[in-house]
């Protein structure tokens, strides 16, 4: 998956609008878009829309994101999503293993309670909301085998931090945020999950966007967030990758089952050794 659209749990327009942006995931949210007043709501409309969403024959991977674990509204969120089967939960806020493994219980316990398969759902965490989560990125490998993604959050992490402001005045990130983007990339690498960048906020700068996609995807991250549906296109050509990436990955993983006993072989005249395996299947696992 290359890019992940928020769209409010309250607005069943814009969740319908949201299957026809070419997001390769919903986020129907429950937490920073619906007022405290219009939680209960926000349930409805979005379990509404997952019941009817799910079996369509084309259609995004649906997530929700729940409010978080120490908000006392988790397990209200659960109980009104989870018979709707969605495919993964985006958990605001985590710190660490801990909280990854707290949540893997509960929809352990809500998938056999709605007959869906044990495991389906899987996790996709946003873990620099807060210092806390920060320091805790490295706890998140072995924490569940639900546990798909990784995802950072400069926003509510500035908030925490009582910053005036997450970015410098040319544009990029203050250091902060930009360690805390760097650990992500280690913790979920640690972990074996998807690292996923976090928001552009300026939804009309198209140009800066894909000038942070880039950055983005050359540093290791394989998706990213989007607040907008015209951010989505921008997003998704920067994380495909080429016909000619696809190929030479194909060529690498092939070279190697043809060859098992060793650990390099040469292609076109480049010495290609395991660390180039490891990319290469990892690009294909996300073509799917």
């Amino acid at each position: 998956m290359r890019s992940y659209l928020f769209v409010p749990g309250d607005s069943a327009r814009k969740m319908e609008k949201g299957l026809g942006s070419g997001a390769d995931a919903l986020i129907v949210d429950l937490e920073d878009s619906v007022a405290p007043g219009a939680k209960e709501e926000a349930r409805r409309v979005t379990a509404d829309f997952l019941a009817r969403a799910r079996d369509a024959a084309s259609r995004p991977r649906l997530f929700v994101r729940v409010n978080a674990l120490d908000t006392g509204l988790t397990d209200a969120d659960l109980d009104a999503v989870m018979p709707g089967g969605p495919d993964g939960i985006v958990l605001p806020k985590t710190v660490g293993g801990p909280d990854v493994t707290h949540l893997g219980a509960k929809l352990a316990v809500r998938e056999a309670e709605y007959g869906l398969g044990d495991g389906i759902t899987r996790i996709l965490a946003i873990a620099t909301e807060n210092a806390r989560g920060v320091f805790a990125l490295g706890t998140l490998a072995g924490a569940s085998h639900r546990l798909m993604g990784v995802a950072w959050g400069g926003e509510d992490l500035s908030a925490d931090l009582g910053a005036e402001t997450n970015r410098r005045e040319d544009g990029a990130y203050a250091d902060p945020y930009r360690l805390a983007r760097s650990l992500t990339l280690l913790g979920a690498a640690a972990a074996e999950a998807d690292a996923v960048d976090t928001v552009y906020t300026n939804f009309r700068d198209m140009e800066g966007l894909a000038a942070e996609c880039r950055e983005a995807r050359r540093d290791g991250f394989v998706a990213k967030m989007a607040i907008h549906p015209a951010q989505v296109p921008v997003i998704n050509e920067a994380f495909a990758p080429s016909p000619g990436e696809i190929a030479k990955a194909r060529a690498i993983v092939d070279a190697f089952q043809a060859n098992p006993g060793l650990g390099v072989v040469a292609i076109d005249g480049q010495m290609i050794d395991m660390p180039h395996l490891k990319r290469a299947e990892r690009l294909l696992r996300r073509l799917g």
